[in-house]
Parts: structure tokens; C-alpha cells; sequence
């Protein structure tokens, strides 16, 4: 787990520099140094699987960002992936890849005299993890999709990422949860307990290893 937190360490300090970068109006304190969500205080989802991959989406319209965005949506599915997924050892491997993690905006209304102008966010997280034999032949495979959408005023630049900030976690939580049940709805049969507090597992001789996609809710 290691690369993920230098993950979340590198992208805190990426926000830690948006916050100056901006116009005139650094993001609020919170959002500034909060970095993405973690996963790990959650059961590993073990898979009877020798080595686990997270692949980022290849193409850069699959990970639309419109800013002001100080978390990014890939991410949090990285994350995600990184906390929740765990290598239980066994034949085969298993790829998991982010498909879509976009952050879009667009007008809700253009205000008035004694009305704000608004603009709707919509978060969209898309996964996929396929298992893989040792001799390269799919061997199950399961998806996770969800859409989160928010209607917030168009106000400061700082308000505006707080409002993205917001919406892409609560999106985050969502495909947590959707993805863990597609997951033992489809691969229940790979799926092993976690480890007994009792009796620790003896380590192998060459640890399995990871390397580093719903639903419609409205908000």
C-alpha cells in the first residue's frame, strides 16, 4: 500500500499549490488540505489472485476535469482501487482500470437582480476489474458505475471548488460501494475471508502484489 499513500501525499501537495495559484482567492483551508478520501479503515476485498494492477484511463477525454477542481476524480478511483483491492495469492491476475472518472459543469441559470447565478456539476465514475488466467484467457471480470449531480450557485472561485470537492467525493463513496457489490455479486468465488487476528497468515516467499470503474444519485 505504499504507493498509494505517496499517491495521496503527492496529490495534497498539488493541492497545497493550486490554492496559490489561483485568482486572487485561495480554497478554503479544508478543501485545500483535506486530499483525497482514504479507504483502508474498510474490509480488503481479497482476491484469490497472485497480482493485482490499477490502470488509469488511457484517453484524456475519459478523465475531463473542469476546474476549479482541487480533487481529482481518477484519483479517487485509484484510491479506491488501492485501498479496498488485495492480492490473496493464487493462479492468475487481475486488472483493474479506471474507465471514466469525469468533473463537468455547465449554466443552471443566469441569475438576476435578487437571484444568484447557479451552475449543475455532474460527477461520473466508471470501473472495471477483469480476472486473467496464467495463460493470458479472461477469467471473470466485473464493472461499477455511478453519477452524482449538484446544482450550486456560480459563486467565488473558492465556493466553486469547495462545491467540486464536495460532489467528487460524495461520487467516490457511491462507487465504493457499488463496486463492492458488483464485485460479490460477480466474483463471489474468488473472494477469500480476510486473514484470521488469531493466527497470521505465513508470508510467502514472494508476497502477492498490487500496483497502481454505478447507480444515479442526485445531491
Amino acid at each position: 500500500m505504499a504507493v498509494a499513500i505517496d499517491r495521496r501525499a503527492a496529490l495534497a501537495g498539488l493541492l497545497a499549490t493550486a490554492a496559490c495559484g489561483g485568482r486572487g482567492q485561495p480554497l478554503p483551508t479544508a478543501v485545500a488540505a483535506a486530499g483525497p478520501p482514504s479507504y483502508a479503515y474498510l474490509t480488503p476485498l481479497r482476491l484469490a489472485v497472485g497480482r493485482i494492477e490499477v490502470v488509469p484511463a488511457a484517453d484524456p477525454a475519459a478523465t475531463r476535469t473542469m476546474p476549479p477542481a482541487p480533487l481529482s476524480p481518477s484519483m479517487v478511483v485509484s484510491a479506491m482501487a488501492q485501498d479496498r483491492l488485495s492480492a490473496a495469492g493464487g493462479p492468475g491476475s487481475a486488472r483493474f482500470r479506471t474507465q471514466v472518472a469525469t468533473l463537468t459543469r455547465e449554466s443552471a441559470g443566469s441569475g438576476g437582480v435578487f437571484t444568484t447565478a447557479t451552475e449543475r456539476l455532474t460527477c461520473v465514475l466508471r470501473c472495471r476489474i477483469e480476472i486473467i488466467s496464467d495463460e493470458g484467457a479472461p477469467a471473470g471480470f466485473a464493472e461499477a458505475e455511478v453519477r452524482r449531480t449538484a446544482t450550486r450557485p456560480a459563486g467565488s472561485e473558492a465556493e466553486r471548488a469547495q462545491a467540486a470537492d464536495e460532489i467528487v467525493r460524495l461520487a467516490g463513496s457511491d462507487l465504493n460501494v457499488e463496486f463492492e457489490y458488483q464485485l460479490r455479486r460477480n466474483l463471489r468465488s474468488l473472494l477469500r475471508a480476510p486473514p484470521s487476528t488469531d493466527a497470521p497468515e505465513t508470508p510467502a516467499a514472494t508476497a502477492p502484489e498490487t500496483s497502481v470503474e454505478p447507480a444515479s444519485l442526485d445531491i
